[in-house]
This record gives structure tokens, sequence and C-alpha cells, in this order.
């Protein structure tokens, strides 16, 4: 428990309400400073004209019974739709389906070119590439170079800005369904009585029908009822620590009333870790900035555009892997909820991945529009003139990035933090550099406020470390399905359990079997 100057939250998004509605359930006093003028990070709503945008798309599902919990704790179940899932792949004027089906794909591809593909991927696995560090290598090992290079290359480029054998494997560990060619194609052939495979991508999700903002504009209004203070437009500069106590001892404040410092016991952030310690006072060592300097983060921007309803798809995405577009996905706002968009029409938001210091970053909303509008006629998804008008939104850091030094960098930062700071609790996606969606980092949101309330040790960096990504529902021996994702609950470690690092002061995580007793 604190000592009386209670919990500065930095970030209204996901995590940091979370965290500070958990606090305030567990009786702690908790203020939240957010530098935009809206809540949510990139799980805010966005409204321009009536029209409601989801930033990346959020489908609300999860394994974790406490967020799932959460979620209808905030929202009433009458708030919630029931949306079927389904994503499509764009591909040289063809649509494909996802995950692969056998007789869509062949029928796409044309019997040469599939030919090839089976011919490419018997090629892997009697050889597989040496290096499976890379996304390059692991998707190649397992899919074959040929369908690697139509259906992961150019789009993982897109997100990136990279070259795809310079991410590294991590991501397609955590973001691809663990198939192969193989299992896919039987997958597609067989009925589903008769497949061996115990999971499927889920085929359907909640979704709060105004948009993921819904949930955190609510979030923010219970928080502010229940006694906490949740201030927009409020941009913490400055992080102040007492070097002998190793201890944070409060922040730096800029807002409308001007500049100020409070006092905090605990600081739980949600800004990108390296912004966090570049805004320690005083500073960190210069190898921990180093290390904060080197983390880079991928940015984002959605071309909105309002076209009639006959345009409208299925799809909550489709894919764009033609090279010669630079777009490279596009939601249908519709088919997330009928309650986003107008009645006869719909909006499409093309979605472009860049860095901040791009041309394409700095370009005019209206010349981002023309863009847009002429991809999307290229493309033949619309009639040439019918768009109606449009719409631009910018989201700084939305990804970061896994590069082949993320980790290391990361390690040095976690380690000083936890040795120098340890009432600093990174949490959340850019929080603690990590990709997790929204359930896991609320999750991490959750272990922190137990921590802080009652002086648990949850280990919240062991959040969503397994390999694989799990967009997936499992059947049970029970014939239940799961929602979504693994991501397993870290029992509490007693006191005096675990060892202290050597390297970094950080406690190593108790073995996985351990953890399950």
């Amino acid at each position: 428990m604190g000592d009386g100057d209670g919990t500065l939250v930095i970030g209204a998004g996901p995590a940091g309400l979370t965290a500070a509605y958990e606090l305030l359930r567990h009786g702690e006093a908790v203020r939240v400073h957010e530098a935009d003028d809206v809540v949510g990070g990139i799980s805010r709503t966005v409204e321009r004209d009536g029209w409601r945008f989801d930033i990346g798309g959020h489908r609300f599902f999860t394994k974790v019974s406490r967020v799932e919990d959460f979620w209808h704790e905030i929202l009433p179940d009458e708030d919630f739709l029931l949306r079927p899932r389904m994503s499509r792949i764009y591909y040289r004027g063809a649509l494909y389906d996802y995950p692969l089906n056998a007789g869509n794909a062949l029928r796409n591809l044309g019997l040469l070119e599939a030919a090839r593909c089976v011919a490419s991927y018997g090629r892997a696995r009697l050889r597989p590439p040496k290096d499976q560090s890379h996304f390059e290598g692991w998707v190649s090992a397992r899919f074959g170079w040929r369908l690697y290079s139509i259906f992961f290359k150019t789009y993982t480029e897109k997100v990136w800005g990279m070259p795809a054998d310079q991410l590294q494997a991590d991501w397609a560990a955590q973001r691809i369904k663990n198939l192969s060619l193989a299992t896919a194609v039987r997958n597609a052939l067989l009925p589903r009585r008769n497949r061996t495979d115990v999971t499927s991508l889920i085929e359907e999700f909640q979704y709060p029908k105004l948009g993921p903002g819904m949930m955190w504009e609510r979030c923010t209004e219970l928080v502010r009822e229940r006694g906490g203070a949740v201030r927009t437009n409020s941009r913490v500069t400055a992080v102040h620590r007492d070097p002998a106590a190793r201890r944070a001892t409060g922040v730096t404040v800029v807002d409308a009333d001007g500049e100020r410092t409070e006092p905090a016991d605990h600081v739980i952030s949600t800004m990108p870790i390296s912004a966090l310690v570049h805004a320690i006072r005083p500073a960190a060592p210069p190898q921990v900035r180093a290390a904060a300097d080197d983390l880079r983060y991928r940015d984002f921007l959605t071309v909105a555009l309002i076209v009639p309803e006959e345009f409208s798809f299925p799809d909550n995405w489709i894919y764009v892997h033609d090279p010669t577009a630079k777009v490279g996905r596009i939601q249908n706002f519709g088919s997330w909820s009928p309650y986003l968009v107008k009645d006869g029409r719909t909006c499409l938001g093309l979605e472009y991945f860049v860095f901040e210091d791009d041309e394409m970053w700095r370009t005019p909303d209206e010349d981002l529009i023309a863009l847009g509008t002429a991809e999307l006629e290229r493309l033949g998804l619309v009639r040439p003139g019918c768009v109606a008008g449009g719409h631009v939104v910018r989201m700084p850091k939305a990804y970061p990035v896994y590069d082949e030094r993320y980790q290391r960098n990361v390690d040095a930062i976690r380690g000083w933090l936890a040795r120098e700071l340890p009432n600093v609790h990174p949490v959340g996606r850019n929080g603690m550099h990590r990709y997790n969606n929204q359930d896991h980092s609320m999750l991490t949101a959750m272990l922190v406020a137990e921590n802080i309330a009652h002086g648990r040790e949850h280990d919240v960096w062991s959040v969503n470390v397994e390999q694989d990504y799990h967009e997936q529902k499992t059947t049970t021996s029970s014939g239940r399905g799961g929602t979504g994702r693994d991501a397993p609950l870290v029992p509490a470690r007693p006191p005096t359990g675990g060892a202290e690092r050597a390297a970094d002061g950080v406690r190593e995580p108790k073995p996985a079997a351990a953890r399950r007793q």
C-alpha cells in the first residue's frame, strides 16, 4: 500500500484505464493523465461528421475470463454485437479466403501456379531454410517460398517498412496461426468431423456497437464516478526519482493550467517505454538511454472513404498483397457494426503503414484522400467517381517493431527500471514494447494493480510469452469452445521466492511447470 500520494497512471488507453479501474476496486487512490484530447489510445473510436472509425480494428475476444468479465462489467450486454469473423487476401485481382481454402486457392491460382506452390513447399520440407530466426525463414519453412512470397512477404513488408529477413520470427510466431501448408490443405479438404486438429480460427466475436472507444469512454466515466481522476490534454513530461532511495517520487504534468509537479507512491506507465526512459529525472545512464533510442515504432494512418452501400463487402478486413498498391489493408466499417455508418452508404478504411518521418505521414489530407480513392478504383473495389468524401486519421507509434536488437534493448531498460525504480510499472503494448493485443494489455494492468494494492509479485512480463499467436477457438473435452488467444495468468510468487539475475536485477520467472502447480 502507498503512503498517501496514491498511484499516477500515464495514459488513458486500455491498459491505463484498466489499471485505474482495478486500483479503485482495491481501494487505492488513482489519477490518470492522458496527453491526447480523447481516451482509448489506439482502441479509440474516432467520429467525423457522424461517421465512426475503428483505428486498426478491434475484435473483442479473449481466453482470460477476468478480461471478459471486465468488458461486461463496463458495458451491458445489449451494447455488444456478435459479429461474424471474415477476412480475405487480395492478390492479382482475386480474393483468397483466409484461412486457406484449397478449392478457392486452386481456382484463383490456376493449376500451374498451384503445382508450383506445392513443389516449392516440398522443397522447403526436404531442405528447410537454415536460418528461421527471421520472419522470411520461419514462414517459408512452413509454407514454401512461393506461397510465402504470394501471401506473406508483400503485406509484411508494407506493415513493417523493412525487408522480411530483418524482422525477427517472434512476430510471426505470435501473429500467424500455427499452420503448415499440409495442415491447411487437410483442414480445407476434410469434413469438419474428420479433422485431426483441435483448433480453428474463431468464427465470430463480440463488438461494442459504437466501436471500441465506447468501452473506454464508459470506463472513464466509471473511474471518475468512483473517485478517480482522468485528465485529458494533460501531458507527463518528466518522471522524478530519488537515486538514493531508488524510487520514483512524482511526475511533472503540463496541461491548460500550466506546469506542476505531482507526487506519487507508484507510477504506472503506458507511454512508449523509450519515451519513459527519456522522461526520467535525474537522467538514466547513457547505456539505458541508448537502448531506448534504438527501439523503433511503426506508425499508421487511415484514409476513410465514403462510398455507396453497393460497394460494401462482408469482410472485416481485406489484406492487400498487391505490391503496386501502397494500401496494406482495407476495413469495411459497416461490417464491424451498422452503427458506425449511415443508411445507404458505408465507409471503407484504407490503412497505410508508415514512419512519422515519411513523406506520406506529412502529406496533406486531401492528397491522401485522392490517393486512397485512386487505389480503390485501380483495385476494382469501387466504381470510378463514386467516392463521396473522406477523412484521414493518423496514429503515431501504433506498433512496436521487433527487430534484431529490440529484445536486448528492452531487457536493458527493464533491468535498470527494476533495480532503480521498482515503483514504476510499465504496462500495455507501447509501455512494454510488446505486440500485445487489447486483452493482454489489460491483463498486465490488472496484475500490476494487484502488485500495488496487495504486495503481490505477479511477473507481468510473462503475459503472452508463448510462441503461438492464438486467434483461435479451442475445442475442449467438454465440447465447448474458447474465445481467443491464450494469455496465461502468472501465479503470485512468495516474496522470498525467485533468484535475482546478476546482469539486470530482474527476478527470473519460474519454469512453466512450476507456474502451473
